[in-house]
């Protein structure tokens, strides 16, 4: 009998997971700040090109799609930000709240969203999406890009972590 993977398992767990691995790359930021004595602001508002968001951003949105999928396949208001984190500390506890968040939810309200509508405004344009569609061909890859975008900011940046660190102990 083929093994299935439900909702809550495709998201919740491995969204947590993914930020927890993102905290912990933080960690290893902010050792190397202290070790190299650099500014912050070097850091957290570095973009690997002048188009792309800053790394502060990169984090930002890789918590605010992880916690949006999960609310929104739950059908609970999504938790709002003020997005003025400026320091590794602030970026630690933006990802904490946004886990907790997260692991708030129980498999009960996530199983069984698969054909869900979800419909998310960007600016004047709607995007309309079925619940797996948005989870596995929009949200996860949103977050993962952004995780990416970070971890690459970062070994720009001299930090050093490897690969091991952006996957962790899944």
């Amino acid at each position: 009998m083929p093994t299935t993977i439900s909702m809550y398992q495709a998201s919740v767990p491995r969204l947590v997971n993914i930020l927890h691995n993102l905290d912990n790359i933080l960690d290893k930021t902010q050792e190397h700040i202290d070790a190299k004595k650099v500014d912050i602001a070097t850091i957290i508002d570095f973009r690997l090109f002048p188009d792309m968001f800053s790394m502060v951003r990169q984090v930002q949105i890789a918590c605010d799609t992880a916690k949006g999928v999960v609310a929104r396949l739950a059908g609970v208001e999504i938790p709002i930000d003020e997005d003025n984190e400026r320091s590794i500390k602030d970026l630690k506890q933006r990802i904490g709240e946004t886990i907790v968040f997260m692991e708030g939810f129980s498999p009960e309200q996530i199983d069984g969203t698969e054909d869900k509508p979800i419909v998310t405004k960007r600016h004047d344009k709607e995007a309309h999406y079925k619940g797996m569609q948005f989870l596995l061909g929009h949200a996860i890859p949103n977050v993962y890009f952004h995780v990416t975008t970070t971890y690459n900011i970062l070994r720009h940046n001299g930090v050093e972590i490897g690969k091991r660190d952006y996957l962790g102990s899944p």
